[in-house]
């Protein structure tokens, strides 16, 4: 796959990260100068600096062949522009916005501009449905609420195979809050059993993500 991300703060970065650790091609597009030189040395040519607004910009970035195209900057226009270039001018079938206001939301939607997500809303199982998993996926930093979201798939050998969730003891500030199983999601109950193969989505404190791994994806891999 090969995908374009707009915007280099912490999703967008967090995002490139895992997309180059499972082998997809990408490249992470940053207006801020600034920004674009304090990742140049950790995404070396996966990273360019320029405004996506523009149609060169994203020309040579090779949106042409791009397979999906994930606008995350922290202007709604700018990624609403972005994404309706995308899939009106170059075709591009996925595309994923990022909606900082939730009042904007309903203009993503007029335009046609579906999947969009908004960190207020936590509809963050967009973008599960739409990129494949990753293991465990960083999805997102709630800085102000000072929480992550992340996807785990259950390895066949985790201590949580077989068990219902209300026997799972894990760590104070975590919850599991999705279940996606056969290529749907849904909130798991109190008696619902964890099976191999399951991606989980958590919420949980900072600084867990290591706690939690070992009772999904014990040796690391995350399936």
């Amino acid at each position: 796959m090969y995908a374009i991300i707009v915007g280099a703060g912490k999703v967008g970065r967090n995002l490139a990260r895992e997309l180059i650790n499972k082998d997809h091609e990408l490249t992470l597009i940053e207006s801020s100068r600034e920004r674009y030189l304090s990742l140049e040395e950790e995404f070396e040519h996966a990273v360019q600096y320029g405004d996506a607004t523009e149609l060169w910009v994203l020309e040579r970035a090779g949106i042409q062949r791009a397979d999906l195209v994930v606008a995350v900057t922290g202007d709604d226009e700018d990624n609403m522009l972005v994404c309706q270039v995308a899939k009106e001018k170059y075709l591009c079938d996925r595309i994923i916005a990022r909606v900082n206001n939730p009042r904007n939301h309903e203009h993503f939607k007029l335009l046609g501009i579906q999947p969009a997500f908004s960190a207020t809303d936590l509809i963050l199982r967009l973008i599960e449905h739409e990129v494949p998993r990753y293991g465990l996926v960083h999805l997102l930093a709630l800085e102000e609420e000072r929480l992550e979201i992340i996807e785990l798939e259950v390895n066949p050998d985790a201590p949580t195979v077989g068990e219902r969730i209300s026997n799972i003891s894990l760590p104070e500030g975590s919850l599991i809050i999705s279940v996606l199983r056969e290529g749907s999601g849904f909130v798991p109950k109190p008696d619902t059993v964890i099976e191999a193969g399951d991606g989980v989505l958590l919420v949980l404190n900072p600084g867990l993500e290591e706690a939690i791994t070992s009772y999904f994806a014990p040796d690391g891999r995350g399936g």
